[in-house]
């Protein structure tokens, strides 16, 4: 079991993550819904931060709750989860073609396991049930218009973002993710 003093986590580490010092993670060995798999590693109220990009979109609604709960349990007080999801209200067919639920083609397509395309009332609520406070760092409203508020990128590099995808240029959005950061109360015991 993990015990350092400043223990970050990426859950499904990808090929676009730059974290060092964070703890890299795959579902096999770190699954969001097996609280065994956290027990093994670490110990309840231990963890700074975990970072997700990309990850709660192959989860259910029910199993994002379960999976933010577990997550809630193993966060110190002022803890938080960074998380992104591709933003159901960003307004590109082809976007929204790509992050489909079941995904736009074939099954070894990255998006054929998405089983929820989340907007922010959706994501807000999901990590709300489980008792966290919300910081809605990037995601687009009913009208598409997309919302973006200052965000320090070592507290968690997300590289699917307005400022770090390659496909965002010369001011125009090719690809947003719905970023939240989702923070254990800080006066929470046990």
């Amino acid at each position: 079991m993990i015990t350092h003093q400043k223990i970050r986590v990426v859950i499904g580490a990808g090929e676009h993550n730059n974290n060092p010092n964070w703890i890299q993670t795959q579902e096999s060995e770190l699954n969001l819904l097996k609280r065994a798999n956290w027990e093994k590693k670490f110990a309840p109220n231990s963890l700074e931060a975990i970072l997700a990009e990309h990850v709660w979109e192959h989860l259910s609604y029910e199993e994002g709750i379960k999976a933010a709960k577990i997550c809630f349990e193993f966060l110190k007080p002022g803890g938080y989860i960074r998380c992104a999801v591709p933003d159901g209200f960003f307004p590109d067919e082809d976007y929204q073609d790509g992050v489909q639920v079941g995904g736009p083609g074939p099954e070894n397509h990255p998006a054929a396991s998405h089983k929820i395309v989340h907007n922010y009332k959706t994501f807000v609520s999901m990590f709300e049930k489980a008792g966290f406070n919300i910081n809605l760092l990037e995601y687009c409203d009913e009208n598409g218009e997309f919302h973006f508020t200052e965000w320090d990128e070592s507290k968690g590099f997300i590289y699917r973002s307005k400022r770090f995808d390659h496909r965002n240029k010369n001011g125009s959005l090719g690809f947003v993710s719905l970023i939240v950061d989702a923070i254990k109360p800080p006066d929470t015991i046990g």
